[in-house]
């Protein structure tokens, strides 16, 4: 099993909705993200999915949400900017902007500090 895998930094701020604590107050992260790839099969080149194509992906939305105040961007300003919610939101994201030779992604992994994370993949 071949596995691809592609991270970026970026800073936003978000509160938690009907949460009893600090972080329902605005409050910022330095997050990181990690987006996975995973295959069996390699194309004729040996490439399983361009580190470019999911770089490019991924940019465009760290354009969406980079300096922003998640809460204020749809979907998050109807549902809670968890992180939880936050790479189930990348994941739907970067399966539609890459090509159809690339596989769906396999793993969104996003960390809000540098020791505690969340992760979506599908079924």
């Amino acid at each position: 099993m071949y596995q691809v895998c592609v991270t970026r930094e970026f800073c936003s701020a978000h509160f938690l909705r009907n949460y009893q604590g600090k972080c329902a107050n605005l409050h910022g992260h330095n997050w990181k993200i990690e987006v996975a790839f995973q295959s069996k099969n390699l194309n004729t080149n040996g490439i399983m999915v361009d580190f470019l194509d999911i770089g490019s992906a991924l940019d465009k939305l760290l354009e969406i949400i980079d300096h922003k105040n998640i809460n204020d961007i749809p979907p998050f300003d109807q549902i809670n900017p968890t992180s939880e919610n936050l790479a189930r939101w990348f994941f739907d994201e970067i399966k539609q902007r890459m090509t159809d030779a690339a596989p769906a992604p396999h793993c969104i992994k996003i960390w809000e500090t540098p020791d505690a994370y969340a992760s979506y993949m599908e079924d």
